[in-house]
């Protein structure tokens, strides 16, 4: 095998990895805005928002709130919410999982 054909080769694997990171981090962390499925109409868009401004107002203020409007609203992604607000990650992800937790909660009720 030539050194040209192993460094092509390499290169495919590298951009193969790097769209699949892509492609998981999105399936994780999608926008709430971002809808495209052929029969969406506009007054559902929003309907939509309004009614994930009424979540948002259920939320109490604090870290749950900033870190739900940056993740689903800014489009922001829990690498950079946890820099923004001086704490890890692994915090920004639990502080998510507890405020979902707890909006899902309000709306079963």
């Amino acid at each position: 095998m030539s050194d040209v054909n192993y460094y092509k080769k390499e290169l495919q694997r590298i951009a193969w990895r790097l769209q699949y990171k892509a492609r998981s981090t999105r399936k994780r962390e999608c926008s709430w805005m971002e809808y495209n499925h052929p029969y969406y109409h506009p007054f559902e868009m929003v309907d939509n928002r309004i009614f994930v401004q009424q979540l948002l107002a259920e939320i109490q203020p604090g870290i749950g709130r900033k870190i739900i409007h940056g993740l689903f609203i800014k489009n922001q992604t829990e690498t950079q919410l946890a820099k923004e607000l001086n704490i890890s990650q692994q915090g920004v992800n639990k502080w998510k999982r507890k405020t979902l937790k707890s909006l899902s909660q309000k709306m079963s009720l």
